[in-house]
């Protein structure tokens, strides 16, 4: 079976986010990739005995819940670190897609993005995140904990941010945890949310 690879990506100098954060941060995706590889190498060569014994069970069944935790670990920091860039902007162009979908679900744009850094600045460790319905088109945000509790199934996420706390206290207290989501916003790539968007708004179409 083919590996997953570490994707790449040219973060430095972004604002508020140091590169020692960004150093450390995607080390540890890459450990995701890592035992997300490692964890499919063994379901695998348990499945491909085309029957797991009774004294596997035990081991299959947490190889299984330990995927959903590393595999969504991985995919969600590539949607993360996919949607920054150094000389983002705080906020998307008036009359861009994202907006008139926000605009269409929260009333305004503001509204949205009050509601956004809320969730983002709730207590706990997890991701904040900005999806669309497949279904509908609308977008909505919420609120994910240990990579795979709180995923909607089949939803596109559009926007996500990192609020683990590995994501930033190498350059903010833990009560300082605001400041980071501000630092976030200064660099998004929007042109990558719109994207998201557009891709989300073709699957819709096919279906």
């Amino acid at each position: 079976m083919e590996a997953y690879q570490p994707k790449q990506f040219r973060l430095g100098g972004l604002h508020g986010i140091s590169d020692r954060t960004l150093e450390m941060h995607l080390k540890l995706y890459e450990g995701y990739v890592r035992e997300t590889n490692r964890l499919t190498e063994k379901i695998v060569a348990l499945e491909r005995k085309g029957h797991v014994d009774q004294e596997e069970i035990p081991a299959y069944s947490e190889l299984n819940r330990r995927l959903g935790f590393e595999y969504n670990g991985m995919v969600l920091h590539e949607y993360y670190f996919g949607n920054l860039r150094r000389g983002g902007a705080p906020d998307p162009d008036h009359g861009s897609a994202f907006r008139r979908a926000v605009e269409a679900r929260y009333g305004s744009y503001e509204a949205w993005k009050a509601a956004f850094v809320s969730i983002g600045r709730m207590r706990g460790v997890g991701w904040a995140v900005c999806c669309q319905d497949p279904a509908t088109g609308r977008v909505s945000n919420h609120w994910i904990t240990l990579h795979e509790v709180g995923n909607v199934a089949g939803f596109n996420p559009v926007l996500v941010l990192d609020v683990w706390e590995h994501a930033f206290l190498l350059d903010y207290a833990p009560h300082e945890r605001a400041k980071y989501v501000e630092a976030f916003f200064a660099n998004v790539d929007w042109a990558a949310v719109e994207e998201r968007l557009r891709r989300g708004a073709a699957v819709r179409r096919a279906a």
